[in-house]
């Protein structure tokens, strides 16, 4: 069954397959609701979308987190006689294995012998030649629901590249760990980066599938040729030449008051649930220069440095897999310590982008003219040159929340258009 999904001002229509039949169950047992219904993410629902690229030439972005089950995606399908002609992979490479920001080449998958192609450095985007024996894209991606984390934006680039060359797009929707609340500054377009492309706010609450809705129903795509061929695809859906211009899989028995547990790591730095959900609020010190706890057991649950005092929590980072080379290596950091159980960490998130961990470190922090790394890299995570002035002039974390509330409560209001499950409120 195929279901038409109409959206104002724009009218953008988009298909959305429902439930047809689910795969075999995940290997974790944690993926349930309140109910006792199991989370079923897109890629298991491999019935309803198998039809759809059964004799196609495929191209998939795929990483280490595009299971189904305990099997990636791309040895599912290649099993099932799927011709997947090319894999291409974010941040952190295809595995999931490579540091924040390392460069990733090309190279083949020794298990499958199918080409990968990085799109993270230099080449963000799959090129024409890459896609001129595609017949078909899809996008598997487990995301964490935060702004600066890259792989919304990699969707982006992605959605651009099937539209100027009018391939039919499919995106497989997997559950928003962070997708229970909505909050942070919204970025300025200024400051738009990799780490940052749309003015949304820092935890913008959708699934990766209602937020290529958005950047599409809102014209957000860069490229006016891209904005051009998705509204040709939008008007000529029945179209005998394409089955489909933009086609998502939605997650069975999730809605936005759902708790998912990852069942794998999503990147290298985010080992556990307890990372997730302090991610949005500790990567901030990634603009410092404090570490943020790479190269721990706990990144991104504990941050400090030499210089604070030493009666605090203390930790020495070193190169692990995943951080290889990070700030403070082999230095005995003091500082503070966050992590906890699942339900203890999420208790000190209290569902907000938590500022009193950052305006404390700088209140203490001996050489405040240093706080800050001077290549702006705090801004670019931020969204904008204002939290950093603010911090800086003692503003209160209330006197800081009022002035994202404007964009804030505006972002909420045009998000609301592309939900695809029941919201939080």
């Amino acid at each position: 069954m195929i279901q038409h999904f109409s959206m104002k001002p724009i009218l953008v229509i988009l298909s959305l397959l429902v439930f047809l039949s689910a795969c075999s169950a995940q290997k974790s047992g944690q993926q349930h609701t309140d109910n006792g219904q199991r989370i079923i993410p897109g890629a298991e629902r491999i019935e309803v979308y198998l039809p759809l690229i059964k004799g196609k030439r495929v191209a998939i972005f795929a990483n280490q987190t595009s299971m189904v089950g305990n099997t990636n995606l791309i040895d599912t399908l290649s099993k099932l006689g799927i011709n997947i002609k090319m894999v291409f992979g974010p941040e952190h490479g295809f595995r999931g294995t490579a540091d924040a920001g390392e460069k990733v080449g090309n190279f083949i998958d020794e298990k499958t012998g199918i080409p990968v192609v990085s799109l993270y450095g230099s080449k963000r985007r799959p090129s024409a030649d890459d896609l001129k024996d595609v017949d078909i894209m899809i996008f598997d991606i487990q995301d964490v629901g935060v702004r600066f984390y890259t792989f919304i934006s990699s969707l982006q680039e992605y959605m651009e590249a099937a539209f100027e060359n009018s391939k039919p797009l499919l995106i497989l929707d997997r559950p928003n760990p962070n997708g229970f609340y909505v909050d942070g500054p919204v970025l300025d377009p200024k400051f738009k980066s990799f780490v940052g492309m749309q003015p949304v706010p820092t935890v913008y609450g959708l699934t990766v599938c209602e937020y290529a809705m958005l950047i599409a129903g809102e014209r957000w795509l860069s490229s006016d040729k891209a904005n051009q061929k998705y509204d040709y695809y939008r008007t000529a859906e029945n179209s005998p030449d394409t089955a489909f211009h933009f086609l998502v899989i939605k997650n069975k028995n999730y809605d936005h008051r759902s708790k998912y547990i990852l069942p794998v790591r999503p990147s290298p730095n985010i080992p556990d649930i307890q990372s997730v959900y302090l991610y949005p609020s500790t990567c901030l010190f990634e603009g410092t220069i404090l570490s943020e706890g790479r190269g721990t057991d706990k990144p991104f649950q504990k941050f400090g440095h030499p210089l604070y005092p030493k009666n605090l929590y203390s930790f020495t980072p070193g190169p692990n897999e995943g951080a290889k080379n990070s700030k403070l290596y082999g230095q005995v950091c003091y500082g503070w310590d966050l992590s906890g159980t699942p339900e203890e960490v999420l208790k000190k998130v209290d569902n907000k982008v938590q500022l009193k961990w950052l305006i404390e470190a700088y209140r203490l922090f001996p050489g405040k003219d240093s706080f800050f790394l001077q290549s702006n890299g705090f801004n670019r995570l931020a969204g904008n040159d204002v939290l950093m002035q603010q911090i800086k002039d003692g503003k209160t974390e209330n006197e800081i929340r009022q002035s994202w509330e404007p964009a804030l409560n505006e972002f909420k209001r045009v998000r609301k258009k592309y939900l695809l499950y029941a919201d939080f409120d």
